[in-house]
């Protein structure tokens, strides 16, 4: 972990957050099952809990909270998406080809912000308008901070930590 999530995980722990950050499975070839198993381990037996992800994370915590019978106090997705990438990423389609159960992530959900870049090489803004139709999400584009990588110079997300702090009402 580096970058931005180490920043928010420390951000968070200086505060008093149990901040869990679970090493996701096979990350050069995801199965979605193994993705969901690990999201629902690192919640484990937590009451109150707020999922924070990137990327592939995103539909990985969607589909964790479509099956859930926890309800998160809330989410904040950064640079997510719920729809297939294109050819040069048909290894993620596990992930998006079943139609997500909007009904569903948004019971077992308090508030979702979702956060966007303006020039992600990976991520279509169509995205945008997706998240905020289907599971009620602000959604926040930031100007030029490609897929918030810190070789991209994305080494903190006040915008992030804002979200959570304002869903927990920190």
């Amino acid at each position: 972990m580096h970058g931005w999530r180490t920043w928010l995980k420390e951000e968070l722990e200086k505060i008093g957050f149990e901040v869990v950050v679970p090493a996701m499975p096979s990350p050069d070839a995801p199965k979605v099952e193994e993705w969901i198993a690990a999201v629902e381990k690192a919640v484990g037996d937590a009451d109150e809990f707020y999922l924070v992800g990137h990327s592939l994370g995103c539909p990985a915590i969607l589909r964790y909270l479509e099956k859930t019978k926890k309800r998160a106090g809330g989410a904040v997705l950064v640079a997510g998406f719920a729809e297939k990438l294109g050819e040069d990423f048909k290894e993620l389609d596990g992930f998006v080809e079943k139609p997500f159960e909007w009904q569903e992530i948004r019971k077992n959900c308090g508030r979702i912000t979702a956060i966007f870049s303006d020039n992600d090489p990976y991520i279509p803004l169509s995205q945008v308008a997706l998240f905020e139709k289907e599971l009620s999400a602000k959604c926040v584009v930031l100007h030029k901070r490609g897929h918030f990588s810190s070789s991209e110079g994305t080494v903190k997300l006040p915008e992030a930590l804002d979200a959570l702090l304002e869903m927990c009402g920190c």
